[in-house]
């Protein structure tokens, strides 16, 4: 399962640092093209999580994690021979398919076999391989683009994906336990088109259209409807696919809270921090690609000593409240990016910061809800944690993405945008004018980041400690069981 995450975390990064070479190419619509890719990988991985929880309680989680990983490996080969951008967008979609699912029935099984009084040092050690995973990608990201096609990002991870579908099917052994549910289909249908069509209308708000244009309207509309569809179906669904009972919890409403505005902050900073030292400093994919490393290195160190300490002592409530206090001073330190005098140190010791805000509060954050909820709603609650966090990821992405492309329309051709990369070959004055516009705007969204983490640290001293469960979900469930035959 380590490796199986890791793939994920290793596809996402390297792309990342390839983007803006990969709109230069093939793009033809400059950052318009360049969130789109980003976009519709998390829209699709975000939408499909509960739907694997779900069928992983109907056929296994061996099963699942497989079909998952079967589904990564054939969207590498989409992307790896995409010929122009709707299909590369369209190969991303595929891939976020296969990702949801197995980031899903990563915490599923955690959740199955480990106690959550021992589930911080394993949600830890997962985290930190997922950020190792992480580090390494924009350095082989960088190095590939600087002297090969920005193809093979996508060819190299196929292997790394064999070995994880190999070492699953030999390894990963749990008892076939069949829960009495069925699927949900009308809450699939509600949750996946209400969450793309949101997605879609925030996108074209900035992008090919308008607030005020009929496309805009219908299907903003669209969207509206399903959300509100969806919120009055559940309560009456016999399985549902997102059980809004679960909101009431205390637990779950202010870590799903809190965590939600986190991922969304660092899904912007990781996303527009290439583009930004790429397309305004001119500096090369791998050097890109070095200074994202200190964000991944944080999240290591933090993921790794919060879940020993949670083990360790019982106790998790403070982690949150001292993450998102580094988040808020990290995110600070990266909005100055565009201050004259700036120190390129003062930016990695932001970077370092906001990992170490992540690694402190998302394994604990899932423990957290696992330790709160029913046995019998341990697949799905992990599930929907999930699925906000990354629906954080997809909106962040989408709305300011919409606010960075609004706002250079207004001060430069959008023509001169359509290659990144080659903003510094640009004559003057139209080199100097898309560069101001292109550091002004993007250390705007930075800078709208800074409440977000706030909010988010007002919340976390609102979260209340629970006694940590001493047994495993497998366990706990096996105990039940019996219990009842004996009676």
């Amino acid at each position: 399962m380590m490796t199986a995450a890791g793939l994920t975390s290793l596809n996402g990064s390297v792309v990342s640092t390839a983007l803006p070479e990969i709109v230069s190419e093939i793009g033809g619509g400059g950052t318009k093209t360049y969130t789109w890719v980003i976009t519709a990988y998390l829209l699709t991985s975000t939408a499909c999580t509960p739907l694997f929880g779900k069928l992983s309680d109907l056929y296994g989680r061996k099963r699942l994690t497989l079909i998952s990983i079967w589904i990564f490996l054939l969207g590498l080969v989409f992307c790896a021979t995409a010929p122009n951008m709707p299909l590369l967008v369209a190969a991303r979609a595929f891939i976020g398919i296969g990702s949801g699912g197995i980031m899903a029935m990563t915490f599923v099984v955690i959740a199955d076999i480990v106690a959550p009084r021992d589930r911080g040092r394993y949600v830890g050690a997962f985290t930190s391989v997922f950020a190792i995973s992480g580090v390494l990608g924009p350095l082989i990201g960088g190095v590939i683009v600087d002297n090969f096609s920005w193809r093979w990002i996508f060819i190299i991870n196929i292997p790394f994906g064999l070995v994880a579908l190999g070492m699953v099917q030999k390894y990963l052994r749990l008892p076939m336990t069949r829960r009495d549910t069925s699927i949900d289909v009308i809450g699939a249908i509600l949750i996946v088109g209400g969450t793309g069509s949101l997605v879609l209308t925030i996108s074209w708000i900035s992008g090919e259209y308008g607030w005020t244009s009929q496309p805009t309207l219908i299907m903003g509309c669209i969207s509206l409807m399903l959300i509100s569809g969806l919120f009055l179906w559940e309560p009456h669904a016999e399985n549902p696919m997102l059980p809004l009972h679960l909101f009431k919890n205390h637990t779950v409403q202010t870590m799903v809270s809190m965590t939600t505005l986190i991922s969304a902050a660092m899904t912007l900073v990781s996303t527009f921090m290439p583009l930004f030292l790429q397309a305004v400093t001119g500096i090369s994919p791998t050097n890109s690609g070095l200074l994202i490393v200190p964000m991944m290195l944080g999240l290591t160190f933090s993921s790794t000593l919060v879940g020993r300490r949670v083990t360790a002592t019982g106790h998790y409530r403070k982690w949150p409240i001292i993450g998102t206090i580094f988040g808020a001073l990290g995110l600070t330190m990266v909005s100055f990016i565009a201050r004259s005098g700036f120190s390129i140190g003062v930016g990695l010791v932001g970077m370092a910061f906001i990992g170490f805000c992540a690694g402190a509060t998302f394994p604990t954050s899932t423990t957290a809800i696992q330790n709160s909820v029913d046995i019998r709603d341990l697949g799905v609650a992990s599930s929907m944690a999930q699925l906000c966090r990354s629906l954080g990821g997809v909106l962040s992405v989408a709305i300011f993405g919409s606010i960075l492309n609004a706002q250079l329309a207004l001060r430069v051709d959008p023509k001169l945008l359509r290659a990144p990369r080659k903003i510094d070959a640009l004559p003057e004055p139209s080199r100097t004018e898309v560069i101001n516009a292109m550091l002004d705007g993007i250390t705007t969204i930075f800078r709208y980041a800074i409440p977000l983490m706030v909010i988010a640290f007002l919340i976390s001293t609102r979260v209340k400690e629970l006694p940590l469960r001493t047994h495993a979900a497998y366990q706990d469930s096996d105990s039940a069981s019996n219990d009842a035959d004996g009676n």
